[in-house]
């Protein structure tokens, strides 16, 4: 018979260590979000800042005996502000499926249909045409270039939607048609994002073979089969249950159990862990259809405490000296002008096929041109693969946060051009009674 010792528990300078870290970046993120805010910037641009002011960009340099202290270059050690921030980022794409309103995305389709789609197009293939021209000294050295061009194409063809519903909430443009139609293009886009990062992803792991991406194919049409037949009955009764129960912290641990087996279901296919986390999300909100007044601890803890660490951990990541490499910083001047100029003109072609006018055209490419979270979830999966060395990995997330950062000037100027419908007044009243009724819009900024 076997005997089986108890797991003695983490060390005490470890946990230390591990505490100080958590708390000092929690810290930051927050002091730094609240000041993004105020300079009119999205909360995500002060917590990649955190980072990037620990890590090795600034304090490794200025006083590195701190630096090594805090944050000391042991894997196991950064592995445990990992798995919070995972958790962190896998409740955060969560949440924001459960705002993925399906009913916009259906009165909405052809407009928002022309606008996503050449909207990915034109920036992926753009993304893939760069990859594929790139010095192989900036290719992370065990991976394909064409795995990388793929990966590097799908990062430019995803936007975000956290941080778009933000920016038009902040801007008091949620009501506007070019509101709708935005959050309606980009929920496309992120849906295609993950799609796209789930092959990327296998590729990565298991080479450029054939059968690797028909089995993922096959495992993401499985996951979508499952959801459909299982999913949906699945969650409508779990949160039945729940709501039954006077006690509104049941709704958050379902919602979190359901958010978390999903993303650990995905991932053992082979899949990304985020895939899962979005495709439940979106259950919750169209099956599960929990009153959001119990979800709102969930959404309180997520976007003010996980959240924070894991953007925060992303930019620990970051080192902008390696911007003062010429070649560096040469592609990393092209990389962001092509991100920038390939939503901004996918984004305009789609809107005027779609019969928009000119200035609507340029409010939707100002809008779709944020990367934001999304961008820093695709940067961190791509160093996790292996995908992006540090110098690479440092271009994606500058290009995260200047896209952020261009966004509510650029489409504060473009819909200053642009005037209100009765329609849109219309449902700027009824905004406004929903918002009074308890309703969860202001959340979208998850």
């Amino acid at each position: 018979m076997l005997a089986f010792s108890p797991v003695p528990p983490i060390p005490a300078h470890p946990l230390l260590v591990f505490l100080l870290q958590v708390g000092l970046l929690l810290l930051m993120a927050t002091l730094l979000g609240r000041l993004a805010v105020r300079l009119g910037m999205p909360a995500v641009v002060g917590e990649l800042c955190t980072g990037v002011i620990l890590g090795p960009s600034i304090l490794s340099h200025i006083w590195p005996s701190l630096s090594e202290g805090l944050f000391p270059p042991n894997t196991t050690q950064f592995h445990l502000l990992d798995a919070v921030g995972q958790i962190g980022v896998l409740l955060l794409v969560g949440i924001t499926g459960v705002h993925l309103d399906l009913g916009l995305v259906k009165k909405n389709g052809l407009i928002s249909a022309n606008v996503s789609f050449f909207g990915l197009i034109i920036p992926l293939g753009l993304g893939v045409a760069t990859g594929l021209l790139l010095p192989a000294s900036l290719v992370a050295s065990s991976k394909d270039q064409t795995v990388f061009a793929l990966f590097l194409g799908v990062a430019m063809c995803v936007s975000a939607i956290p941080v778009i519903a933000k920016t038009l909430i902040d801007m008091n443009l949620l009501h506007r048609n070019v509101g709708q139609f935005t959050l309606t293009a980009g929920m496309v886009d992120d849906a295609f994002g993950w799609f796209m990062l789930s092959i990327v992803s296998a590729m990565a792991t298991s080479g450029l073979r054939t059968g690797t991406v028909a089995f993922s194919l096959a495992a993401m049409a499985g996951v979508l089969i499952f959801a459909v037949v299982a999913g949906r009955p699945l969650t409508r009764w779990a949160f039945q249950v729940a709501g039954r129960s006077s006690d509104h912290s049941l709704t958050v641990a379902v919602a979190a159990a359901l958010i978390l087996l999903s993303a650990a279901g995905t991932h053992a296919l082979g899949l990304e862990a985020i895939f899962g986390a979005f495709i439940i999300g979106i259950l919750i909100s169209e099956y599960g259809k929990p009153d959001p007044a119990r979800l709102a601890p969930l959404r309180t803890i997520v976007l003010g405490v996980l959240a924070p660490i894991f953007f925060a951990t992303a930019g620990l990541r970051m080192d902008l000296t390696a911007l003062a490499k010429p070649e560096v910083l040469l592609f990393a001047l092209l990389v962001l002008a092509i991100a920038i100029i390939g939503k901004f003109v996918g984004a305009y072609i789609g809107a005027r096929l779609s019969k928009l006018g000119h200035w609507e055209g340029l409010a939707l490419g100002a809008a779709m041109n944020a990367r934001g979270v999304i961008e820093v979830i695709v940067a961190m999966a791509g160093l996790r693969l292996g995908v992006l060395n540090t110098e690479t990995y440092t271009i994606v997330i500058l290009v995260a946060v200047v896209t952020s950062l261009m966004a509510p000037p650029l489409l504060r100027w473009a819909m200053s051009h642009v005037e209100d419908t009765p329609q849109e007044q219309e449902r700027a009243h009824a905004l406004l009674a929903y918002r009074g009724g308890g309703g969860s819009q202001g959340s979208a900024a998850a």
